[in-house]
C-alpha cells in the first residue's frame, strides 16, 4: 500500500504579481496529483496550507476541484487538515470544507480518528502558540487509540518542531503522541525526514511544492512524499517535482559584466525561464550601468532582481551565507527590538503574514485577540 503526503500547496498565491507565478504552482500541483494517479497510489494526505489565503480566488477553487476530481475518477480518495492560511480569525466556513461536503475529499482535522484500509488515521488543523497547550490531551487520547490498532498508523499536523527549526517550531517531538508509525507533517517548507528514537516511525516535512516570497530567491528543490507502507517500517520517497529555477548570484560591480555573461550561458538552455537575484558588492552602484548589464538577461529570465549589499553582507551575513531564510532573519530582529519571545511570534508568523496578504480584517481581529490574551495574563499575574 502506498500513499502520497502533499503539503503547502499554497494554491492561489501570486507571486511578484505574476500571473505566470500563479500557474507555476497550480503545475507543480497537477504533476503532484498526475504522479500520484500514475503510481496508483491507494490515498493522498495534504498536511495544510491548501490555499494561500482564506478567501482564494475563482480560479484556486476550480485547480482544487478538477484535481480531486480526477482522483475520485481513478478510486483515489484523498484527506485533508487545514493550515494557517485556510483559516480565518473571522467567523467563516473555510472554504476547502465545500469538497468535504461535496465528497470529492474528506476533511480529517477534527481530532476525530479513523480507520482507513486498515490504516488508523488521526489529523489536527494548526493551532497557534496560545493554543497549543490544547494538544496534551487530544494527543494522550489519540495516542491511547492507536496503541490499540495493530496495522500502520498516520497522524497528520501543521504545526513546527523545534528541532527542525528553533523558529518556526513550537512543539517539541518529545511532545508527539507516540504510538503512530509516521507523522504527515506540514506547515515548514523545506524538506525534512526526521527519525527520532522516541517516536513510533519517520516524521516527515514535503516542504512546499513552489517557493514563496517567505524562502527567498535561490535553487533548491521542491517535491511531495510518496510512502509505502506495505512492510511494518513505512518508506517515504521523496518525489521531485519540475519546478522553474530560481537563482541568486554575487558579484562585485567591477565583474558584473563578465557575472551577467556566464549567468546567460547557465541558464540559455533551461526549458523554463528562471527567476534571478544579483547581489551586487562594492562601495558606489552605478544603477544605470547595472540596468544596462541586467537587460541583456531580458530575454533569458522571467523576472530578474538586483539589490546592492555590503562587502560584510556578501562574506558573512546570515542572508548571503547561510540558507535563506527570510523569517529567520525577521525574527531574530522582531525579539531584538521587542524584547519578548511571544511578541516577535505574534507579529512574525501570525500579524505580518496577514498584513502580506492583504487581510486586514483578519489582522485587526488578530491584534484584539492577542491583546485579548495579554490582558488575561496581566490580570492572572496580578492575583497571582
Amino acid at each position: 500500500m502506498i500513499f502520497s503526503h502533499i503539503s503547502d500547496t499554497h494554491l492561489g498565491f501570486v507571486q511578484y504579481h505574476s500571473e505566470e507565478r500563479e500557474n507555476d504552482i497550480y503545475a507543480a500541483f497537477d504533476q503532484a496529483i498526475d504522479v500520484s494517479i500514475k503510481d496508483h497510489v491507494d490515498f493522498v494526505i495534504h498536511s495544510g496550507d491548501i490555499f494561500h489565503v482564506p478567501n482564494p480566488s475563482g480560479k484556486a477553487i476550480v485547480v482544487l476541484a478538477n484535481a480531486l476530481k480526477r482522483l475520485k475518477q481513478n478510486n483515489i480518495d484523498s484527506f485533508f487538515i487545514l493550515g494557517d492560511h485556510d483559516i480565518s480569525r473571522i467567523r467563516a466556513t473555510p472554504v476547502p470544507f465545500v469538497y468535504n461536503n461535496l465528497e470529492f475529499s474528506k476533511y480529517i482535522g477534527n481530532g476525530k480518528p479513523f480507520v482507513y484500509k486498515d490504516v488508523f488515521i488521526a489529523g489536527f488543523d494548526k493551532r497557534r502558540k496560545a493554543e497549543i497547550e490544547s494538544f496534551e490531551e487530544d494527543f494522550s487520547r489519540v495516542d491511547a487509540e492507536a496503541k490499540k490498532h495493530q496495522g500502520h498508523k498516520i497522524l497528520v499536523l501543521h504545526q513546527g518542531i523545534t528541532e527542525i527549526n528553533k523558529f518556526a517550531g513550537e512543539i517539541n517531538s518529545v511532545d508527539l503522541p507516540k504510538n503512530f508509525t509516521y507523522y504527515a507533517m506540514g506547515h515548514l517548507h523545506e524538506q525534512e525526514l526526521k527519525h527520532f528514537s522516541h517516536l513510533g516511525g519517520p516524521l516527515a516535512y514535503p516542504g512546499s511544492i513552489e517557493l514563496t516570497s517567505s524562502e527567498g530567491i535561490k535553487e533548491t528543490q521542491k517535491g511531495f512524499y510518496q510512502v509505502d507502507i506495505s512492510n511494518p517500517e513505512p518508506s517515504p520517497t521523496w518525489i521531485k517535482l519540475d519546478t522553474r529555477p530560481q537563482f541568486s548570484f554575487k558579484t562585485s560591480m567591477d565583474n558584473i559584466s563578465s557575472e551577467v555573461d556566464a549567468i546567460s550561458e547557465k541558464i540559455k538552455l533551461l526549458a523554463k525561464k528562471p527567476v534571478i537575484e544579483l547581489k551586487i558588492t562594492g562601495e558606489t552602484i552605478e544603477p544605470s550601468l547595472v540596468q544596462a548589464q541586467i537587460s541583456k538577461l531580458s530575454d533569458l529570465v522571467l523576472r530578474c532582481f538586483w539589490r546592492h549589499v555590503s562587502t560584510e553582507q556578501s562574506s558573512g551575513s546570515v542572508f548571503i551565507d547561510r540558507p535563506l531564510k527570510i523569517e529567520d532573519e525577521m525574527y531574530r530582529i522582531a525579539k531584538e527590538i521587542l524584547g519578548s519571545t511571544d511578541m516577535a511570534n505574534f507579529a512574525i508568523n501570525e500579524l505580518l503574514p496577514l498584513l502580506s496578504n492583504g487581510s486586514t480584517n483578519e489582522a485587526s481581529q488578530a491584534v484584539v485577540d492577542n491583546f485579548a490574551r495579554f490582558k488575561k495574563g496581566v490580570e492572572h499575574a496580578a492575583i497571582s
